[in-house]
């Protein structure tokens, strides 16, 4: 049975939002829906995974509520559930970039569907900028695009401030995994004056989706938030791993590093790490070894695709 991944978004004006939290959770609860879904005065913003009845509840659920036709929503399919548990929680934004007080619903960007993309990022005159962060854009991003060389979303006022701001009269295209971060980041934007600001409509995995592999301008693989770590073109899980010790995706050649030790350590947070703390993960690795060995699922840790193959 195919397992149904749906990425999902919308800013809009929330009064009600933590008793709207109470009604997504028990849905989700009732309909064994795992995943992540945030809530805020701003909208909702989330990732989660069910069987097709339970997915369709969920979007019957939000169709019903009139608020959120429109909403920005895609799928993609997997043969087990990429994450263990349900969260359902209270935010003060639904993507932090420590503005709470912009009004996305109201000024945001111009959006850019997936076809019309490579048009406009083949243009030398359009600046074209990648809002996610750095352990993101090191496995893939579009061709030519500008990394802003953040650690979080949060950040990225500081990378306007720094590099952007003599560009206001410049055409700028941003994108992002699923459309959310690159919609806020235009907000902010057109609020900092800048004029002519678009985003790629549904994000990167929409592109990946529609775009046929040929015709594609996008280099690598797009780590996304689940246990499937990447994805490729037509949404297709991708080979990058995780390092469970930083959180950071780890590609092949990362794994024959003399930095990497499963479970514990990778080239990104070898340095980082005290003998103590490797320790504590060598062990938590040695019980998940032993889970695997009974097989059993050690429950907290995102698991190997070689658990799966």
């Amino acid at each position: 049975m195919k397992i149904v991944v749906a990425a999902l978004y919308k800013f809009i004006k929330l009064p009600d939002y933590r008793e709207l939290r109470n009604r997504l959770f028990d849905l989700c609860q009732r309909n064994d829906i795992r995943g992540t879904l945030l809530l805020a005065p701003e909208g909702l913003n989330g990732t989660v995974a069910g069987t097709r009845e339970a997915i369709d509840n969920l979007q019957a659920f939000l169709h019903n509520d009139g608020r959120f036709e429109g909403i920005e929503y895609k799928e993609s399919f997997v043969d087990y559930y990429p994450f263990y548990r349900l969260k359902v929680r209270i935010k003060k934004e639904i993507v932090t970039l420590g503005k709470p007080h912009l009004d996305v619903e109201k000024l945001t960007g111009t959006f850019v569907e997936p076809e019309a993309w490579n048009a406009l990022i083949s243009d030398p005159e359009v600046l074209v900028v990648d809002t996610r962060n750095t352990y993101e854009t090191k496995i893939g991003t579009f061709k030519g695009a500008h990394d802003p060389e953040t650690d979080t979303f949060r950040e990225f006022p500081e990378f306007v401030d720094h590099f952007l701001k003599q560009k206001k009269k410049q055409r700028i295209a941003m994108f992002c995994t699923g459309g959310i971060r690159c919609e806020k980041a235009s907000s902010y934007l057109l609020e900092q004056g800048f004029e002519e600001v678009y985003q790629l409509k549904g994000g990167i995995l929409k592109y990946l989706e529609t775009t046929p592999a040929e015709d594609s301008l996008w280099q690598g693989e797009c780590f996304v938030f689940d246990n499937r770590v990447a994805v490729k073109e037509g949404v297709e899980e991708g080979i990058h791993d995780l390092c469970f010790g930083c959180r950071a995706p780890l590609s092949e050649a990362d794994k024959f590093s003399s930095e990497y030790e499963e479970g514990v350590t990778c080239p990104s947070c070898y340095a980082q790490h005290s003998e103590e703390k490797k320790k504590r993960l060598r062990e938590r690795q040695k019980q998940i070894l032993l889970a695997r060995k009974r097989q059993q699922q050690h429950i907290g840790r995102t698991v190997s695709k070689s658990v799966y193959s």
